[in-house]
C-alpha cells in the first residue's frame, strides 16, 4: 500500500520594508532564515525600485515599489539609522499600515519596532527594540520589555540586528513547526559561540558599553526621540 503524498506546504509571502539607511543585517538574517521555509516567497518593497542604500557601504535592490507590492502574510519592518527619516515619510507609514490590515504576522526588528509605532500597531502592546532605544517605546504606546522576542497576540518584536535570527526560527516554528525551524537553524549553521561574553549591556563590561552609548547610542537615541515626537 502507497503511502499518501505530504501536502504541499501553503504559499506564504513575506514582505520586507526596505528603507535608505537601513542596516542591512536587520533585514538579511532573517530574510535568509525565513526564505528558506518551505512555501516562502519573499518581497523587498520601497518607495520605488531604485536601489536603497544601506549602513554598510552597499545597496540592494528592491523587488516592488509601495504600488505593485503583494499583500504580505507576514510584513517585517527593518531597523537602522534611516528610521529617523522613516518616521516622518507618509508614504512609509501609509504603506505599513495597509500592509498590516492584512497580514497575518506583523514583526520587527531593531529600531523597525518604532516604524510600526508610528503606523499605530504598538498601542498597548508589549515589544522590545534594541537596548540603546528600549526606553523610547512608550512615546508609540508599547511597554518595553527587555528580550530578544517578545510576542503579543499577531505582533512579534525583536531587539538589535542579530535577533532577527531568533525572530525568524521563533516564526517558522509557529508556522511549521520545531523540527523545520530546527533543520533551517542547521542548515545556516546559526550555533552562535561568540570570541567575547557580552552583545548586551548586562553581560558587557560597563567601560565598554559606556563609551558605545557616548559615541553612538547617545546621540542616535536623541535623534530618535526627536523624531517620534514630531
Amino acid at each position: 500500500m502507497t503511502e499518501p503524498t505530504p501536502a504541499a506546504p501553503a504559499s506564504t509571502q513575506i514582505v520586507f520594508l526596505l528603507f535608505p539607511g537601513i542596516t542591512q543585517l536587520d533585514f538579511t538574517a532573517p530574510a535568509q532564515a525565513l526564505s528558506r521555509m518551505p512555501g516562502a516567497t519573499l518581497a523587498g518593497a520601497a518607495a520605488t525600485t531604485a536601489p536603497i542604500a544601506t549602513d554598510s557601504g552597499f545597496s540592494i535592490v528592491p523587488t516592488h515599489d509601495f504600488a505593485s507590492c503583494p499583500q504580505a502574510d507576514i510584513l517585517c519592518i527593518p531597523g537602522g539609522h534611516g528610521v529617523a527619516e522613516a518616521l516622518g515619510d507618509a508614504a512609509t507609514i501609509d504603506f505599513i499600515a495597509r500592509q498590516a490590515a492584512g497580514a497575518r504576522w506583523i514583526t520587527s526588528v531593531c529600531t523597525g519596532a518604532f516604524l510600526l509605532g508610528r503606523a499605530g500597531l504598538l498601542a498597548g502592546k508589549r515589544a522590545t527594540t534594541h537596548w540603546g532605544y528600549t526606553h523610547l517605546l512608550p512615546l508609540v504606546g508599547a511597554e518595553p520589555v527587555a528580550a530578544r522576542v517578545i510576542e503579543d497576540g499577531n505582533i512579534i518584536t525583536s531587539g538589535g540586528v542579530t535577533s532577527g535570527l531568533d525572530f525568524a526560527l521563533t516564526l517558522i516554528a509557529r508556522l511549521q513547526g520545531d523540527a523545520v525551524a530546527q533543520a533551517i537553524q542547521l542548515a545556516i549553521e546559526y550555533d552562535p559561540a561568540p570570541p567575547f561574553v557580552g552583545g548586551h549591556p548586562d553581560r558587557t563590561p560597563a567601560a565598554v558599553t559606556a563609551g558605545l552609548k557616548a559615541r553612538v547610542y547617545d546621540a542616535a537615541a536623541a535623534r530618535m526621540e526627536a523624531a517620534l515626537k514630531a
